[in-house]
């Protein structure tokens, strides 16, 4: 009986995880564009809450080794600092983003770089949160022109591979931080 229960109990956990649909690198003129599709178990309050806070970047990307909110601008817009590492292959490197955040609440949420204090020489972050049943379907684009070197004619290839790999521990902490929050 107590087996069976945990089977049971271990069968809907499985069941009700985040669910990664897609993941696409496409890279054009130098401009890389990352776009990505997940459901989550989670309702859109939470979601959105958890991308709005660089603070807890941290604790669930195996990318960012560094992230935190910062002080409001003059203009009163929301701003980020984030500092990610990763290889890819032999090529290791750490790049830094500094930007402003727009968003429309529970709905939406754009992340601008500022060029003139970050690696990228453009970069855009958008993440579209819209329920779906009774989870959220969150569709998550990057398009980046980074300042440094990326290997070009496998970069794509290898970085889409590397982000379907390792995405599944961030998608599951993200979506644990969520409910912790709900």
């Amino acid at each position: 009986m107590r087996i069976t229960l945990l089977v049971m109990l271990l069968f809907c956990g499985v069941a009700h995880a985040a669910d990664l649909r897609e993941v696409v690198m496409d890279k054009e003129d130098g401009v890389y564009l990352l776009r990505s599709t997940v459901w989550f178990d989670v309702g859109q309050e939470s979601l959105f809450a958890v991308f709005l806070d660089y603070d807890l970047a941290e604790d669930y990307s195996s990318f960012v080794s560094e992230s935190r909110n910062l002080e409001p601008g003059d203009d009163g817009l929301r701003r980020y600092y984030i500092r990610n590492e990763g290889c890819v292959w032999f090529f290791c490197r750490s790049f830094e983003r500094v930007g402003v955040v727009e968003h429309e609440p529970f709905q939406k949420i754009i992340a601008t770089a500022d060029a003139t204090q970050s690696d990228f020489a453009s970069s855009v972050e958008t993440w579209t949160l819209k329920q779906e049943g009774e989870g959220t379907l969150v569709v998550y684009t990057f398009e980046f022109e980074p300042k440094f070197w990326i290997p070009p004619l496998i970069g794509p290839y290898v970085l889409q591979s590397k982000l379907e790999r390792d995405s599944l521990y961030a998608l599951e902490r993200i979506e644990a931080i969520a409910r912790e929050q709900t």
